[in-house]
Formats: C-alpha cells, sequence, structure tokens
C-alpha cells in the first residue's frame, strides 16, 4: 500500500482526486490544505512528512489568480516557486516520488502545433514565469519527480470558466468572450484519474520527467463558452469579441494546446474529447449543485 499525501487538497484537483479515492484501495491518502500545512514553511513540512511518512506528495496546492498575481509577484512565487522547492527537496532527500502540476501558460503561444514536453518554454505573465520557475525547482532534486501540465481545469468544484459562465449566463442577456485565444479544457475529474494512475507506476520512475495533459480537441474561450450555454441549457447569448477588446492585465498566450502523446503511451490511456467530459461535469453541477459550493 503507498502513502500518498496531497497538498492543496480543498482546491478542485484535490477534491477531484479525494472523489476518486475508493477507486484506488491500494492508496492511503492523507489531504492537507494551508490550515493543516504551510507549505512555504520548509521545517514544519518537513516535520510533517518526518510524522506521517508518505511514500508519494502530489503538490495540487498553486496560487492561480493569474491577473492579480501582476500586483501579487512576491506571493504568487512564496506558493509556485518557494513551496515547491521546499517538497520537492524533502522529497528527493527521502526518496519519496513527487508529482507537481503546472500550466500551458507556460508557454508563449506563438506555436501553430500543439506543444510537447521539449519545446521550449517562454512564460508572458508574472504568474506564467512562477509557474515556470517552480516547474524547475520541482525538476531539479530527485529522480522521482514528475511535473504534469495542464490547461483551462475546470470542475465542479470552487470558482471555475464553467460555473462562472452558468452563472453569468442565468444573471444576464448576453456575454462577450474572448474568440482568439486557443487551447482546449481540461475536466480535473479526468486530471486526477491520469495523475493517480501515474502513482501505480511510482516503482517505474528513474528520472526527472514533464508530462502534458488535457482532454482531446481544441476550443477557444468563446466556443468553450458556447458549449457551457449549451449544455447547460441557459438562455444566454455569447459574442465573441478579440483580446483586444477585453484587456486584462496578464498577457495570455494565443494558442497552447498540449501534445498529449507522451502520456497516452506512458499510461495506455485513452483521453476524452473535452465536450463529453463537460457535459459529465454540467451534469453533475445541475443534479448535485448544493455539493459544489
Amino acid at each position: 500500500m503507498s502513502k500518498i499525501l496531497i497538498t492543496g487538497a480543498n482546491g478542485q484537483l484535490g477534491k477531484s482526486i479525494k472523489k476518486l479515492e475508493p477507486d484506488f484501495p491500494a492508496h492511503k491518502f492523507i489531504y492537507t490544505d494551508i490550515q493543516e500545512l504551510d507549505i512555504v514553511n520548509k521545517p514544519d513540512t518537513e516535520q510533517f512528512i518526518n510524522f506521517h511518512k508518505p511514500d508519494i506528495i502530489i503538490n495540487c496546492a498553486a496560487y492561480n489568480q493569474v491577473d492579480k498575481a501582476e500586483e501579487e509577484s512576491e506571493i504568487a512565487r512564496k506558493i509556485n516557486v518557494d513551496a515547491v522547492s521546499n517538497l520537492s527537496s524533502i522529497a528527493a532527500k527521502k526518496n519519496l516520488a513527487f508529482i507537481h502540476v503546472s500550466t500551458d501558460y507556460v508557454f508563449d503561444g506563438r506555436s501553430f502545433l500543439p506543444y510537447n514536453e521539449n519545446d521550449k518554454p517562454n512564460p508572458l505573465s508574472s504568474y506564467a514565469v512562477s509557474k515556470f520557475d517552480g516547474e524547475k525547482e520541482a525538476l531539479k532534486y530527485g529522480k522521482k519527480s514528475i511535473v504534469i501540465r495542464t490547461s483551462w481545469l475546470y470542475s465542479p468544484y470552487g470558482h471555475n470558466f464553467v460555473k462562472t459562465i452558468i452563472k453569468y449566463g442565468n444573471e444576464r442577456n448576453s456575454l462577450n468572450v474572448v474568440n482568439d485565444q486557443v487551447g482546449t479544457p481540461t475536466y480535473a475529474a479526468d486530471l486526477a484519474h491520469a495523475i493517480l494512475l501515474i502513482t501505480e507506476k511510482n516503482d517505474t520512475l528513474n528520472k526527472p520527467q514533464i508530462f502534458h495533459f488535457s482532454n482531446e480537441g481544441i476550443a477557444s474561450w468563446y466556443d468553450f463558452a458556447i458549449a457551457i450555454i449549451k449544455i447547460s441549457e441557459t438562455d444566454c447569448l455569447v459574442n465573441p469579441v478579440g483580446t483586444s477588446e477585453y484587456p486584462l492585465p496578464a498577457q495570455r498566450p494565443y494558442y497552447s494546446v498540449l501534445n498529449k502523446k507522451k502520456i497516452k503511451g506512458f499510461l495506455n490511456i485513452n483521453i476524452p474529447h473535452w465536450l463529453s467530459s463537460l457535459e459529465e461535469c454540467i451534469n453533475l453541477i445541475k443534479h448535485s449543485d448544493h455539493e459544489f459550493k
């Protein structure tokens, strides 16, 4: 039996992993968030790990407020870089597997082909720089470190694009959504399942690795919003606008589709299309909304 420490357990991905726990009875899970463990504090983190003795650490904690990071870059770096360094170095010292979640935003979006794991990052915002620097910290210490880049994460939990569009779609007659930023929505439940499959290959890890994971298919944020409105049966008009018409503090990549060939081969899995996973998520939200605040 493997003992797995989850950090950031109250976020979308952490809660999605917790829901899948019954499907992985060979694992024992320890769920923590800031209340139980401040991963920015290295001595406390090492003491916690010494006491609980996990075999694997999955870091779901992140500062992910993309625009706010432009003015809170120091806070973002504490969580996205310093805390990652703490976890990674402690894991390497104890020969534990370490899985860290990163983002498609490490790329500048100037490609027209899906990004693979060997493509060179060029982050455009404070948030993206902090995530890329966090990747380097995750990979530099131990041979059992894995970085998983994902994109446009959503779930029935917390705040995300899907729940925001449904909320505003029910409150307004129309919404403006950018149509010139292209990527792939990722259902947190699908990502959580892939991560837990990786933990079952813990014994095969012998060098630092990067994997890309998102759902299949390609969409703009406008396409994504249209699908959310349709599936949720919300009566709201969605208007396409360019990024220049909707300026935000942080620059986003125009194209950030991820190539998933490596992780599909490693895990021998098929990944669902983003539309089918979106329908599954919205059905959960519609029929069990009280559970997902």
